[in-house]
Protein backbone atom coordinates (compact mmCIF):
# COMPACT_ATOMS: atom_id res chain seq x y z
CA UNK A 1 0.00 0.00 0.00
CA UNK A 2 1.54 3.36 -0.96
CA UNK A 3 0.50 6.57 1.13
CA UNK A 4 -0.56 9.79 -1.68
CA UNK A 5 2.40 12.16 -1.27
CA UNK A 6 1.09 15.15 -3.48
CA UNK A 7 0.17 17.16 -0.78
CA UNK A 8 3.16 17.17 0.71
CA UNK A 9 5.44 17.75 -2.21
CA UNK A 10 7.42 20.80 -2.05
CA UNK A 11 5.58 21.87 1.45
CA UNK A 12 7.75 23.52 4.05
CA UNK A 13 9.10 21.94 7.05
CA UNK A 14 6.98 23.37 10.14
CA UNK A 15 8.21 22.76 13.71
CA UNK A 16 5.61 21.64 16.33
CA UNK A 17 6.98 22.75 19.58
CA UNK A 18 6.44 20.22 22.40
CA UNK A 19 4.06 20.95 25.17
CA UNK A 20 5.80 20.94 28.47
CA UNK A 21 4.13 19.52 31.92
CA UNK A 22 2.54 22.09 33.81
CA UNK A 23 0.71 20.43 36.39
CA UNK A 24 2.24 20.45 39.71
CA UNK A 25 1.88 16.47 39.72
CA UNK A 26 3.65 16.53 35.76
CA UNK A 27 6.31 18.73 37.17
CA UNK A 28 7.08 16.28 40.38
CA UNK A 29 7.18 13.09 38.07
CA UNK A 30 9.42 14.83 35.44
CA UNK A 31 11.58 15.73 38.60
CA UNK A 32 11.40 12.06 39.83
CA UNK A 33 12.17 10.83 36.59
CA UNK A 34 15.24 13.12 36.16
CA UNK A 35 16.80 12.57 39.41
CA UNK A 36 17.06 8.52 38.89
CA UNK A 37 18.68 9.23 35.94
CA UNK A 38 21.31 11.40 37.54
CA UNK A 39 21.69 9.07 40.22
CA UNK A 40 22.08 6.26 38.04
CA UNK A 41 24.64 7.70 35.70
CA UNK A 42 26.94 8.58 39.02
CA UNK A 43 26.55 4.77 40.17
CA UNK A 44 27.66 4.09 36.64
CA UNK A 45 30.47 6.29 37.14
CA UNK A 46 32.34 4.94 40.25
CA UNK A 47 35.28 6.44 39.73
CA UNK A 48 33.35 9.89 40.38
CA UNK A 49 31.97 8.88 43.16
CA UNK A 50 35.85 7.85 44.43
CA UNK A 51 37.73 10.75 43.65
CA UNK A 52 34.05 12.63 45.20
CA UNK A 53 35.03 10.99 48.47
CA UNK A 54 38.72 10.92 49.13
CA UNK A 55 39.29 14.62 48.55
CA UNK A 56 37.37 15.67 51.70
CA UNK A 57 38.85 12.76 53.64
CA UNK A 58 42.28 14.23 52.48
CA UNK A 59 40.93 17.11 53.62
CA UNK A 60 39.93 16.31 56.94
CA UNK A 61 43.16 14.35 57.55
CA UNK A 62 45.39 16.56 56.19
CA UNK A 63 43.95 19.74 58.13
CA UNK A 64 43.56 18.21 61.11
CA UNK A 65 47.15 16.57 61.28
CA UNK A 66 49.15 19.20 59.68
CA UNK A 67 47.73 22.55 60.99
CA UNK A 68 45.85 21.67 64.04
CA UNK A 69 49.20 21.70 66.47
CA UNK A 70 50.00 25.43 65.38
CA UNK A 71 46.11 26.73 65.15
CA UNK A 72 45.08 25.19 68.44
CA UNK A 73 46.30 28.09 70.55
CA UNK A 74 43.71 30.34 68.75
CA UNK A 75 40.59 28.20 68.94
CA UNK A 76 38.01 30.15 71.53
CA UNK A 77 37.34 29.16 74.58
CA UNK A 78 34.49 26.75 73.75
CA UNK A 79 36.51 23.78 71.65
CA UNK A 80 38.91 21.97 73.23
CA UNK A 81 40.20 20.46 70.12
CA UNK A 82 40.63 21.82 66.03
CA UNK A 83 38.96 18.83 65.48
CA UNK A 84 35.68 20.15 66.90
CA UNK A 85 36.57 23.45 65.20
CA UNK A 86 37.14 22.40 61.92
CA UNK A 87 34.88 19.37 60.76
CA UNK A 88 31.82 21.51 60.72
CA UNK A 89 33.66 24.19 58.90
CA UNK A 90 34.64 21.27 56.39
CA UNK A 91 30.94 20.51 56.07
CA UNK A 92 30.76 24.01 54.00
CA UNK A 93 33.57 23.92 52.01
CA UNK A 94 32.88 20.15 50.87
CA UNK A 95 29.47 21.47 50.32
CA UNK A 96 30.69 24.49 48.45
CA UNK A 97 32.99 22.57 46.13
CA UNK A 98 30.57 19.53 45.70
CA UNK A 99 28.03 21.94 43.97
CA UNK A 100 29.79 22.71 41.42
CA UNK A 101 29.30 19.34 40.00
CA UNK A 102 26.28 20.39 38.57
CA UNK A 103 27.77 23.03 36.38
CA UNK A 104 29.90 20.35 35.18
CA UNK A 105 26.90 18.03 34.71
CA UNK A 106 24.82 20.24 32.93
CA UNK A 107 27.34 21.48 30.49
CA UNK A 108 28.33 17.78 29.57
CA UNK A 109 24.51 17.23 29.15
CA UNK A 110 24.52 19.95 26.69
CA UNK A 111 27.55 19.24 24.58
CA UNK A 112 26.73 15.53 24.30
CA UNK A 113 22.99 16.46 22.99
CA UNK A 114 21.07 15.12 26.02
CA UNK A 115 19.47 18.30 26.79
CA UNK A 116 18.32 18.48 22.97
CA UNK A 117 16.57 15.20 23.95
CA UNK A 118 15.16 16.28 26.53
CA UNK A 119 13.55 19.16 24.92
CA UNK A 120 11.83 16.94 22.70
CA UNK A 121 9.80 15.45 24.88
CA UNK A 122 6.60 16.49 26.22
CA UNK A 123 8.22 17.35 30.35
CA UNK A 124 8.63 20.17 32.59
CA UNK A 125 11.87 22.35 32.07
CA UNK A 126 11.64 23.16 35.34
CA UNK A 127 12.33 19.29 36.51
CA UNK A 128 15.77 19.22 34.40
CA UNK A 129 17.02 21.34 36.76
CA UNK A 130 15.22 20.21 40.16
CA UNK A 131 15.94 16.74 39.26
CA UNK A 132 19.85 17.84 38.81
CA UNK A 133 20.07 19.93 41.68
CA UNK A 134 18.66 16.71 44.26
CA UNK A 135 20.67 14.34 42.43
CA UNK A 136 23.49 16.34 43.24
CA UNK A 137 21.79 17.15 46.78
CA UNK A 138 21.60 13.29 47.25
CA UNK A 139 25.25 13.02 45.95
CA UNK A 140 26.46 15.37 48.78
CA UNK A 141 24.49 14.27 51.33
CA UNK A 142 26.15 10.63 51.19
CA UNK A 143 29.96 12.06 50.84
CA UNK A 144 29.14 14.56 53.84
CA UNK A 145 28.36 11.63 55.94
CA UNK A 146 31.25 9.65 55.28
CA UNK A 147 33.34 12.85 56.29
CA UNK A 148 31.17 12.91 59.31
CA UNK A 149 31.82 9.05 60.27
CA UNK A 150 35.74 9.41 59.22
CA UNK A 151 35.45 12.82 61.54
CA UNK A 152 34.06 10.59 64.51
CA UNK A 153 36.96 8.23 64.27
CA UNK A 154 39.39 10.73 64.94
CA UNK A 155 37.60 12.67 67.65
CA UNK A 156 35.02 14.85 66.59
CA UNK A 157 32.12 14.93 69.36
CA UNK A 158 29.43 17.35 69.45
CA UNK A 159 28.88 19.20 72.51
CA UNK A 160 25.45 19.76 72.35
CA UNK A 161 22.73 17.41 71.29
CA UNK A 162 21.60 15.13 69.11
CA UNK A 163 19.18 17.15 67.57
CA UNK A 164 21.58 20.90 67.10
CA UNK A 165 23.95 17.83 65.69
CA UNK A 166 21.70 16.93 63.09
CA UNK A 167 20.13 20.60 62.20
CA UNK A 168 23.93 21.41 61.75
CA UNK A 169 24.05 18.75 58.89
CA UNK A 170 20.64 20.10 57.56
CA UNK A 171 22.02 23.41 56.98
CA UNK A 172 25.50 22.11 55.44
CA UNK A 173 22.72 19.83 52.68
CA UNK A 174 20.10 23.74 52.51
CA UNK A 175 23.68 25.32 51.47
CA UNK A 176 24.40 22.69 49.13
CA UNK A 177 21.38 22.77 47.63
CA UNK A 178 21.35 26.63 47.49
CA UNK A 179 24.97 26.55 45.91
CA UNK A 180 23.73 23.79 42.82
CA UNK A 181 21.47 26.68 41.49
CA UNK A 182 23.94 29.08 41.41
CA UNK A 183 26.23 26.46 39.88
CA UNK A 184 23.37 25.31 37.32
CA UNK A 185 23.34 28.85 36.04
CA UNK A 186 26.96 29.20 35.63
CA UNK A 187 27.20 26.08 33.67
CA UNK A 188 23.87 27.21 31.24
CA UNK A 189 26.06 30.22 30.47
CA UNK A 190 29.29 29.16 29.46
CA UNK A 191 28.09 25.75 28.07
CA UNK A 192 31.21 24.27 28.13
CA UNK A 193 32.70 21.35 30.64
CA UNK A 194 36.06 22.79 30.87
CA UNK A 195 34.94 26.35 31.30
CA UNK A 196 32.22 25.42 33.50
CA UNK A 197 34.74 23.96 36.15
CA UNK A 198 37.00 26.76 36.07
CA UNK A 199 34.02 29.25 36.37
CA UNK A 200 32.48 27.20 39.30
CA UNK A 201 35.56 27.03 41.33
CA UNK A 202 36.99 30.62 40.55
CA UNK A 203 34.12 32.22 43.09
CA UNK A 204 34.28 29.99 45.40
CA UNK A 205 37.60 29.42 46.43
CA UNK A 206 38.16 32.93 48.33
CA UNK A 207 35.40 32.65 49.91
CA UNK A 208 36.30 29.73 51.51
CA UNK A 209 39.56 30.31 52.46
CA UNK A 210 38.68 34.28 53.29
CA UNK A 211 36.71 32.49 55.80
CA UNK A 212 35.97 31.17 59.48
CA UNK A 213 36.22 27.60 57.45
CA UNK A 214 40.11 26.51 58.84
CA UNK A 215 40.59 29.07 61.31
CA UNK A 216 38.73 32.05 63.63
CA UNK A 217 38.73 35.14 61.91
CA UNK A 218 39.67 37.35 64.65
CA UNK A 219 43.60 36.06 63.51
CA UNK A 220 43.02 37.99 59.99
CA UNK A 221 44.25 41.85 59.28
CA UNK A 222 41.37 44.06 60.34
CA UNK A 223 40.37 45.05 56.40
CA UNK A 224 40.14 41.32 55.81
CA UNK A 225 37.90 40.08 59.03
CA UNK A 226 35.08 42.91 57.72
CA UNK A 227 34.67 40.96 54.45
CA UNK A 228 34.64 37.53 55.93
CA UNK A 229 32.92 38.22 59.31
CA UNK A 230 29.74 39.14 56.84
CA UNK A 231 30.01 37.06 53.47
CA UNK A 232 27.56 33.95 53.27
CA UNK A 233 30.52 31.37 54.22
CA UNK A 234 31.16 32.51 57.44
CA UNK A 235 27.69 32.64 58.34
CA UNK A 236 26.86 29.60 57.68
CA UNK A 237 30.25 27.91 59.54
CA UNK A 238 29.20 30.04 62.45
CA UNK A 239 25.81 28.65 62.70
CA UNK A 240 26.56 24.90 61.94
CA UNK A 241 29.21 25.33 64.95
CA UNK A 242 26.98 27.11 67.09
CA UNK A 243 24.29 24.58 66.67
CA UNK A 244 27.00 21.11 67.02
CA UNK A 245 29.32 22.93 69.85
CA UNK A 246 27.42 25.76 71.72
CA UNK A 247 27.04 29.26 71.81
CA UNK A 248 30.41 29.52 73.79
CA UNK A 249 32.44 28.83 70.50
CA UNK A 250 30.60 32.03 68.78
CA UNK A 251 32.39 35.32 68.76
CA UNK A 252 30.82 38.18 71.89
CA UNK A 253 27.62 39.39 70.31
CA UNK A 254 26.63 36.71 68.61
CA UNK A 255 24.10 33.90 69.52
CA UNK A 256 23.14 30.56 67.58
CA UNK A 257 19.80 31.65 67.38
CA UNK A 258 21.08 34.48 65.45
CA UNK A 259 23.28 32.82 63.39
CA UNK A 260 20.93 30.65 61.88
CA UNK A 261 18.91 32.63 61.14
CA UNK A 262 21.20 34.90 59.28
CA UNK A 263 22.66 31.54 57.31
CA UNK A 264 18.61 30.64 56.76
CA UNK A 265 18.21 34.28 54.96
CA UNK A 266 21.16 33.76 52.77
CA UNK A 267 20.26 30.11 51.83
CA UNK A 268 16.77 31.33 51.35
CA UNK A 269 17.28 34.35 49.24
CA UNK A 270 20.37 32.54 47.16
CA UNK A 271 18.21 29.33 46.12
CA UNK A 272 15.18 32.11 45.53
CA UNK A 273 17.65 34.74 43.26
CA UNK A 274 19.18 31.83 41.27
CA UNK A 275 16.44 28.96 40.98
CA UNK A 276 14.20 31.75 39.31
CA UNK A 277 17.73 33.00 37.23
CA UNK A 278 18.96 29.18 35.92
CA UNK A 279 15.16 28.11 34.52
CA UNK A 280 15.17 31.47 33.06
CA UNK A 281 18.65 31.19 31.58
CA UNK A 282 17.70 27.22 30.74
CA UNK A 283 14.41 28.28 28.61
CA UNK A 284 16.61 30.60 26.64
CA UNK A 285 19.46 27.92 26.17
CA UNK A 286 17.15 25.08 24.38
CA UNK A 287 14.03 27.66 22.95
Amino acid sequence: MSADTSTLAGAPTVFVPIREHTTLRGTLTDTWVITQRNLLRNLRLPQLLVFATIQPVMFLLLFNYVFGGAISGSLPPGIDSYTNFLLPGLLVQIAAFGASQTALGLTEDLSKGVIDRFRALPMSRAAVLTGRTLADLIRNAAVLSLMLTVGFLIGFRWQTSLLGFLGGFAIALLFAFALSWVMATIGLYVRNPEAAQSASFLPIFPLVFASSVFLPTQTMPDWLRVFADNQPITVIANAIRGLMLGPEVLLPGQTVGGEVLAALLWLGGITAIFSVLAVRTYRRAVS
